[in-house]
């Protein structure tokens, strides 16, 4: 249905197709809390782990943009369908890997399944949105990162004793095709994303060109660094420094995620607001940089390190969601969505790529985890300085 004749949101499109994004997330958020079990069982180093961790997203930081401009030319239903099967593919794999080299490779297939669904979903929302409602939509949408990452973090200890890790990957798996079938089930509420010519080099050209949103994708590189610094490495830590149960590290750690739900909300509330995104994401940066200061503030009592860990991605929350509906105002046409979707998850695991290895890097050498601190605090500064100057450019 053409948007101007979409006189109501199709909700149920709107939710399968934030589901497909919520289950490529759980590929991210399963890894974490097994990352101690596979570093035991395939001998792995911390750095060799933090790498494993990262090759998730190494091949999307490289491919981010060139995967969106690709869905904008095949068209964002047929995109998502073949990120979903791309992540089966990859799952199977990882299955079926009996060594750190198929399983790495298994996670860089997922990877591509991830950011083809992350590129073209946003489509599907916003074909299946009314026009007045998508800041609401997208911000819905918005929550599949967090909200994927913290139910399989959540579920890991129960699937864990019942079948090893194995077991978190056989859930993905069965999710996956779900989504495939909720996708083919909304079809019809899709042909706006489907129906309309492909994308051309004028797009694409037209996309890029504006600055403002090369300045978003450095922010959401930010942002993205200091949110996997603690999401990443926060499990490692409570079993390595603290000794905690696998139960308790999982409940910690998905409490840590799933409270960047609440902040995507918010943030699309106050867009519907018609707050300034810009400044959404400087005071949001402020936050998480003052939050970072605390966690790796070894003088500080655990109990308030953990708040703060809560504190940082709850209120980091609202950058996703003001970095990611942008391509909807910045864009001229639905032909240039893909290709600025891809291009603001290309900063995101920039962030991600750069940041969890180089922290492990620092962690090693110096034995201490304040250590981090030099490098989010840097990342925080940044941030705010970015969304100071899109505040300048753009509501």
């Amino acid at each position: 249905m053409p948007d101007s004749a979409r006189a109501g949101t199709a909700w149920p499109a709107v939710l399968a197709a934030t589901l497909c994004g919520i289950v490529v997330a759980m590929n991210i958020g399963k890894l974490p809390i097994v990352l101690p079990q596979l570093r035991g069982e395939f001998g792995l180093s911390l750095t060799a782990a933090g790498w494993l961790a990262a090759a998730f997203s190494m091949l999307a930081m490289v491919c981010g943009m060139p995967i969106g401009i690709l869905a904008d030319r095949i068209g964002a239903q047929r995109f998502c369908l073949f990120g979903l099967a791309a992540s089966l593919c990859g799952g199977l794999l990882g299955l079926a890997g009996a060594s750190a080299n198929l399983l790495l490779i298994s996670r860089l297939i997922e990877g591509i399944g991830f950011l083809s669904v992350s590129v073209s979903a946003p489509a599907l929302v916003t074909a299946a949105s009314a026009p007045s409602q998508r800041r609401i939509t997208l911000g819905i949408w918005s929550t599949y990162m967090p909200a994927g990452a913290s139910l399989v973090t959540l579920l890991a200890p129960l699937l864990i004793a019942r079948g090893g890790w194995h077991s978190l990957w056989w859930l993905v798996l069965v999710l996956l095709a779900l989504s495939i079938c909720s996708v083919a089930l909304q079809r019809r509420h899709y042909s706006g994303a489907t129906a309309r010519r492909h994308a051309g080099m004028a797009d694409i050209r037209g996309a890029l060109h504006q600055p403002v949103p090369w300045l978003l994708t450095l922010a959401f590189a930010a942002y993205a660094l200091q949110f996997f610094a603690v999401v990443i490495w926060l499990p490692t830590f409570l079993q390595e420094q603290r000794a905690f149960s696998p139960a308790a590290i999982a409940v910690l750690s998905a409490l840590v995620i799933a409270v960047n739900v609440p902040g995507n909300l918010v943030g699309g509330a106050l867009l519907h607001r018609h707050v300034n995104r810009g400044r959404l994401i400087a005071a949001a940066s402020l936050v998480m940089g003052l939050a970072g200061l605390g966690i790796f503030s070894d003088w500080l009592p655990d109990p308030l390190r953990y708040v703060c860990c809560l504190l940082l991605t709850g209120v980091g929350g609202v950058i996703p969601v003001a970095v990611l509906s942008s391509s909807v105002v910045l864009a001229a046409n639905p032909q240039q969505i893909g290709t600025l979707q891809g291009l603001y998850l290309q900063g995101s695991n920039l962030g991600q790529f750069a940041g969890i290895p180089l922290i492990a890097a620092i962690v090693a050498a110096t034995g201490q985890w304040s250590s981090a601190l030099a490098v989010t605090a840097s990342a925080s500064v940044i941030s705010i300085v970015l969304g100071l100057i899109v505040a300048r450019r753009i509501k």
